[in-house]
């Protein structure tokens, strides 16, 4: 670091994402990016709004929020957009979070959730998950603190059911309870109804996974309005045109295309059952996933070992150094082909 640099972020670790290597080429299974393009009807309506790229976007994003609050089942107001989910968790951790009122969340998950604290100064507390990696809901019941839970979880990929997003919410009333559902199309069920019933519960989702738009940016979050006015107030105040022309086009593009979103959400899931099928065959252990990835280890070659054999094979997976979770790889789902192709390389690694 420079010496210019505040002294208010010298505890300050970054979130690191994983790698985008440029020295081959390779087949990606690390960052948890959909295997197919965005919709046909996401890209003609990017490419529509090109020629308006001069004009600033509407800072209100009102087509986009009427398609999503009518996609939710929820009203106009219920809605906020940001540039990709992790925006809006950041904008949350700075409307709710301050010294007299802190964050929890568990210890394996989302990476980002203590950099947003840190980096605002806010204290928070990472709370172990159980043996088997599922969250103790009771450790976050009646805190006096404001709960963020990534569901499904990552890198686990296991949900938790909804009574237990009910139970944070009725036992938290005067802290925000956050549901992270980055991954919930692929197997979960979303807690967006709940926000109609519980006025500090915000469920955040993003468009980058199911919807193929990664490289958009493009999130939002449901809640009640006076929540999402809150968190306007923030968006206004740092980025009020946050949200591009192209990006928001192709946002409307996709929700309206459900057909496709559906066929693409269903065979990532059968991707998935059939590629943790082939890895039990072989010995792995893994967590049981509701997200477009996998959470698996084998005994018979450690977790830094296979990601990087794989590697030197030409696959990304993403491994992690914590000590509980260390023997671990997360193997994105890619397309029928691409896991073929993993769980043969696998297979070798394993004979020789």
């Amino acid at each position: 670091m420079s010496r210019f640099f505040s002294t208010k972020h010298e505890k300050l670790i970054p979130y690191t994402p994983g790698e985008q290597p440029k020295d081959m080429k390779y087949i990606k299974l690390n960052t948890n990016e959909s295997p197919y393009p965005p919709s046909p009807e996401a890209v003609k309506a990017a490419e529509n709004e090109a020629n308006l790229l001069r004009l600033y976007p509407d800072p209100e994003c009102s087509a986009l929020c009427e398609d999503i609050a009518a996609y939710c089942k929820v009203e106009k107001e219920n809605v906020v957009l940001s540039n990709g989910s992790d925006e809006i968790l950041n904008f949350i951790f700075m409307a709710y979070g301050d010294n007299e009122t802190p964050f929890i969340f568990p210890d394996i998950t989302y990476g980002f959730y203590n950099v947003f604290c840190t980096v605002n100064n806010i204290p928070y507390e990472e709370i172990p998950l159980k043996d088997d990696f599922t969250i103790d809901f009771n450790d976050y019941c009646g805190k006096g603190k404001n709960v963020v839970i990534a569901n499904p979880n990552a890198p686990t990929g296991i949900f938790a059911p909804l009574c237990e997003i009910e139970r944070l919410a009725q036992s938290n009333p005067d802290n925000i309870v956050v549901v992270d559902e980055a991954y919930v199309d692929f197997g979960g069920e979303s807690a967006i109804p709940l926000t109609k019933k519980y006025k500090n519960l915000i469920v955040v989702q993003t468009f980058s996974k199911s919807r193929s738009m990664a490289g958009a940016r493009l999130g939002f979050a449901v809640a009640d309005k006076e929540l999402i006015k809150d968190l306007n107030t923030i968006r206004f105040s740092i980025n009020p045109y946050n949200i591009n022309r192209m990006t928001m086009a192709a946002g409307s593009g996709a929700i309206r295309d459900n057909e496709y979103f559906e066929k693409n959400r269903q065979e990532i899931i059968a991707t998935r059952e059939k590629t943790a099928a082939a890895l039990y065959m072989m010995g792995f252990t893994m967590t049981p996933s509701k997200a477009n990835f996998l959470f698996a280890k084998s005994d018979k070659i450690s977790g830094e070992e296979l990601y990087k054999k794989l590697r030197e094979n030409g696959i990304l997976v993403r491994h992690f150094t914590g000590k509980r979770i260390c023997e671990y790889n997360r193997i994105t789902i890619g397309t029928p082909k691409e896991m073929e192709i993993f769980v043969n390389t696998v297979k070798k690694i394993l004979k020789d």
